[in-house]
Order: C-alpha cells, then structure tokens, then sequence
C-alpha cells in the first residue's frame, strides 16, 4: 500500500473508531522561531485580552511575556498561570514576578511534567505548540506557535486547564511539596 493511502486509510479508520473527538472550526496563525516572532505575537494577544487569560506553561521565563500578563491584570483581566512544578526552582523562572504582581499562581505536580505551552484569552483564542515562554525558544530553539481564533476549540481547552488548575497547588516562591 502506498504512503498516501495507508494514510488516508489510517485515519478513516481512525474517525470511524469513535476515538476522534470531533471536528471543530477555528481560524488559525502559525509562528516559527527563531525569528517570526513568536514572543511578540504572544504579547500582541495579550494586550488584546478583554476578561481572562489562562495559563499552562512548562517553562517560563519571559519577561515580556510576563509584563503583559501583569499588565493585563492591572486592566482587570482575571489571570490565572499553572506552571509545571520545576518552576519552583529555576533561576530564571517568572514565577516569583508574576504572584508577587497578584497574578494567581498555581503549580502542577501531579505529573511528571506538566509539558503544556497553552495560553487562553477571552475564552476565545488558543495559543499553543511547542514554543516554550523563554528567551531560548524564542532565540535558539526550532520551536512553533499556533495562535487559533474558534469558540468551541477554546472551550475544550479550558475544560483541559480547569481539569489541572483543581490538582494544583498555590505557588509559594521555591518550597517543595
């Protein structure tokens, strides 16, 4: 069997299964770094934040990123981060500036890595791929940003970060739990 049609087969069977969720519509973008500006269209979005911006991140280390998140909350847009649990402990983590600016800030310890990149504003725009909020994936690394613009997509992916957001725990600078 050709590539094309083992392909094409493979994924009819697939959908067939039940296993697929379900098709939604959404309006995507697509950023690479380095250098197509991933940090910045990151920051864009959150400028553009209106009511709520939630947050999974592996690392995070941007201050960019990080000063338009606190710039989103002194506007008044509820900012809720959930951070993989060795951000407690990295040097260069924003952590520390983003609780002691009021954010809420949680941290995911259930998993091995809570390898999420996701970022969802307004209940409406997804940011997401593997490009991790740090000046090397913005610099160094081969890395991808997919903004997408869909209600229904967004919706499952809060469902996803309230599921981790309940088994978190409140970030409390470098303690361990």
């Amino acid at each position: 069997m050709r590539l094309h049609a083992w392909v094409a087969a493979s994924l009819l069977a697939f959908a067939a299964s039940g296993s697929e969720p379900g098709p939604v519509d959404a309006k995507a973008e697509v950023y690479f770094s380095p250098g197509s500006g991933c940090s910045e269209a990151i920051v864009r979005e959150l400028g553009e934040a209106k009511q709520s911006v939630l947050v999974q991140a592996y690392s995070f280390a941007s201050l960019p990123i990080a000063q338009a998140m606190v710039d989103a909350h002194k506007r008044g847009v509820k900012v809720y981060v959930i951070l993989d649990k060795s951000q407690r402990t990295e040097p260069e983590s924003s952590a520390d500036f983003l609780a002691n600016a009021g954010l809420h800030v949680k941290v995911d310890a259930k998993h091995h890595k809570a390898h999420n990149k996701v970022i969802i504003i307004d209940d409406e725009v997804v940011l997401t791929g593997s490009f991790n909020f740090n000046s090397t994936a913005a610099e160094q690394n081969a890395d991808n940003l997919v903004v997408l613009r869909g209600k229904e997509l967004a919706a499952r992916y809060v469902e996803n970060w309230k599921e981790h957001y309940v088994h978190s725990k409140k970030y409390r600078g470098g303690e361990q739990e």
